[in-house]
């Protein structure tokens, strides 16, 4: 039997940079992906090295990014351009973001800024925005 988890029901916060620090579920989020961690590498081969085969180590830590698609309400303060993602698009800032996993317990925690934003409006479908976080940071990996 597997112990594969369904991600229904995952949520995606924004932090309201208060303090105590307050968040809000980001409104009609569809699939969300990342972050993506990943290491630089740097070649270390020597004429010393084990069987002549070459060598790696990791250097600094990448952090990624989340991207996630939204049904687009332009006039939810999550989504706005008042309080929600337009205007952390127009504004750059960095914010606190988590990603709550449903059926595990756990979450990610990150800071990031808006990085990108794209609208579609199909003649047939919903309308709806793809969202670029870019991570600044090592995200965390936390009990909720």
């Amino acid at each position: 039997m597997t112990s594969a988890k369904s991600s229904f029901g995952t949520l995606l916060q924004l932090g309201d940079a208060g303090s105590p620090e307050a968040f809000t579920t980001v409104a009609e989020v569809l699939d969300i992906t990342g972050p993506q961690l990943s290491h630089d590498t740097e070649e270390v081969t020597s004429h010393s090295s084990p069987n002549a085969w070459e060598e790696f180590i990791a250097t600094i830590g990448r952090s990624g990014e989340v991207t996630f698609d939204i049904n687009l309400i332009p006039g939810h303060a999550t989504q706005d351009e008042t309080t929600g993602l337009v205007s952390l698009a127009y504004s750059g800032a960095t914010r606190n973001w988590r990603v709550v996993l449903s059926a595990t317990g756990k979450r990610w925690g990150f800071a990031a800024m808006v990085s990108g934003f794209e609208g579609s409006s199909p003649v047939v479908g919903a309308q709806r925005a793809s969202v670029t976080l870019k991570i600044s940071g090592r995200p965390t990996l936390e009990a909720v």
